[in-house]
């Protein structure tokens, strides 16, 4: 996988996992992020930490086009400037407080973050329905012996089903886990979807078995 200094795109999460109004974690290779979509829809990723006593943003909930930390209800705008505290209603928060936050886009049904300042955009999922996502206690070398095949630079791995074309988009994380999208090359119905995940959820556990066998 590129290094965390190069600005590439990390798949997050997929979009159908965020609905408006709402605030997920994720990681990327720069740590936890708070992952939320406003209820106009649009996405943002901020660092996941309050800057007033470091409650995890993520814990937090949606209000509108901003975020709010669940522990004092200080609210965040899509750019991370502090927009509202509380205790504090005639305030306009100063500049200084603000969160981090990450380039992030939404393209074929997966959201991407960015870690730095990307040279292009995200790589195209074109003809790929994206299905759901597991996490595998097993690095991406273990997962691509598990598939029997390499990861292309984008993260993607092509593996066999019974049910048709199944394509894992993978994630690896510094902690030896491995976020797996599982992606379908055609909508083609339920039983489909079944043969994908239950062929996602078998490579995972061969690969996790590998893993065991890397540490031992």
């Amino acid at each position: 996988m590129p290094s965390a200094t190069t600005g590439f795109w990390t798949p997050v999460a997929l979009s159908r996992d965020l609905p408006a109004g709402t605030v997920m974690p994720a990681r990327t290779a720069a740590g936890s992020i708070a992952l939320w979509r406003s209820a106009s829809g649009r996405i943002s990723a901020s660092a996941d930490r309050c800057p007033h006593r470091g409650m995890r943003l993520s814990h937090g909930f949606v209000r509108g086009e901003t975020l709010s930390c669940i522990y004092h209800g200080w609210s965040y705008g899509q750019a991370g400037n502090c927009l509202r505290i509380p205790a504090h209603p005639g305030l306009t928060p100063p500049e200084t407080i603000r969160v981090a936050t990450h380039d992030v886009e939404e393209t074929d049904n997966v959201i991407w973050v960015a870690v730095g300042t990307p040279a292009s955009k995200p790589p195209k999922l074109d003809g790929f329905t994206p299905l759901r996502s597991l996490t595998a206690f097993a690095g991406l070398a273990a997962i691509e012996a598990a598939a029997g095949a390499k990861a292309s630079p984008d993260g993607l791995v092509e593996i066999d089903a019974s049910t048709g074309a199944v394509c894992l988009l993978l994630s690896a994380w510094e902690d030896g886990q491995t976020l797996i999208h599982v992606l379908l090359k055609a909508d083609t119905g339920p039983a489909a979807g079944i043969g994908a995940s239950r062929a996602a959820e078998s490579l995972r556990r061969r690969a996790e078995g590998l893993q065991r066998e890397i540490a031992q």
